[in-house]
C-alpha cells in the first residue's frame, strides 16, 4: 500500500464500537449486564492529619464473596486510597499507580504529592469513560497540609474535609453531616469514621463485615486492620442437632436408574 493512502488516526473520541454494538443489538445479541457492586468508604480531616475508613466485605451480586476484604489500598508512604465498586479494577488501577508514584519519587528525589497522585487517577479514569469500576477516596498528608479527595469512576473530583463513597454513602454521609467539625481530636475523629463505616454496615446490603481505618499523620501512617467488629457472630445459646427419628417418614420411594448386567469383569490390569 501506498505511504499517500495511509490515514492518520484522528484526534477526539471514537466512537465505531457504538455502531458496531447497535449492529450487534439489530442482529439479537443482548449486551452484557451490569453487576451491583456494595461498599461503604470514607473519610475525614481532623486537627493533625486524617482518617480513612471501609467496610470488608467483597460481593458477587447478591453473594457474599469475601468477608474480610481489604478496601483501604497503599499508593505511597504518605497516602493511602479507599476503593469502591469493581474489586479487580480498584487493585490493578491503585497498584498502576502507585508504581508510577514511586518512578517520579525516584526520578524527582522528592516526597510524592497528593494533588499528583489524584491528576493521575482521575486522568487514568477519565481515558476509560467509566469503564473502569472505580469509585476511589484519596486521602494523604503533604507540605500543603492533609488533603481529602474523591475520584469518581468517570474521572471527576472533589476536595473535602470529608467525604464518602460507594453504596453505603448516603448512611456515612448522614452520620459526617451531623457530627463532624473542625480541629476534632484523634480519638473523637476515628470514632466518627468508625461510626460511619457502622451506619453503611447496617443500613446498606452491599456492605458489611469489619471496619477498617488508616489514620495519616507527618509522623506516618497507621493502619488498623480490624478496628471494629459489629457483626461479629455470637454463641448459639442451645444445640440444634436433631436424633434420628424425629422427623417421621410418610412415603418413601427407591427407582433404579442402572441395570447391571452379569458379564466379564472389566480388565483393570
Amino acid at each position: 500500500m501506498p505511504v499517500s493512502n495511509l490515514e492518520l488516526p484522528k484526534g477526539g473520541f471514537n466512537f465505531d464500537n457504538f455502531h458496531r454494538n447497535k449492529t450487534f443489538e439489530e442482529k439479537g445479541f443482548k449486551a452484557p449486564g451490569t453487576r451491583k457492586t456494595g461498599t461503604t468508604i470514607c473519610g475525614c480531616v481532623y486537627k493533625g492529619g486524617l482518617v480513612l475508613g471501609a467496610d470488608t466485605r467483597a460481593t458477587e451480586g447478591p453473594i457474599v464473596a469475601d468477608k474480610n476484604c481489604e478496601k483501604i489500598h497503599y499508593l505511597a508512604p504518605n497516602m493511602y486510597c479507599c476503593g469502591a465498586g469493581t474489586a479487580a479494577d480498584c487493585d490493578a488501577t491503585t497498584g498502576l499507580i502507585s508504581s508510577k508514584l514511586e518512578l517520579h519519587r525516584l526520578q524527582t528525589g522528592r516526597p510524592s504529592r497528593v494533588a499528583t497522585a489524584m491528576t493521575m487517577l482521575k486522568q487514568m479514569l477519565f481515558r476509560y469513560q467509566g469503564q473502569v469500576g472505580c469509585a476511589l477516596v484519596l486521602g494523604g498528608i503533604d507540605v500543603n497540609g492533609p488533603q481529602l479527595y474523591t475520584i469518581a469512576p468517570h474521572g471527576s473530583t472533589d476536595k473535602l474535609p470529608y467525604v464518602t463513597m460507594g453504596s453505603g454513602s448516603l448512611a456515612a454521609m448522614a452520620i459526617f453531616e451531623h457530627r463532624w467539625k473542625k480541629d476534632m481530636e484523634l480519638e473523637e475523629a476515628m470514632e466518627l469514621v468508625k461510626d460511619a463505616i457502622s451506619a453503611g454496615v447496617f443500613n446498606d446490603l452491599g456492605s458489611g463485615s469489619n471496619v477498617d481505618l488508616c489514620v495519616i499523620t507527618k509522623e506516618g501512617v497507621d493502619y488498623r486492620r480490624g478496628y471494629d467488629k459489629p457483626n461479629e457472630r455470637g454463641r448459639k445459646e442451645r444445640s440444634y442437632k436433631l436424633a434420628p427419628g424425629t422427623t417421621s417418614v410418610l412415603t418413601s420411594q427407591f427407582r433404579k436408574f442402572v441395570d447391571v448386567i452379569e458379564g466379564d469383569a472389566m480388565d483393570v490390569s
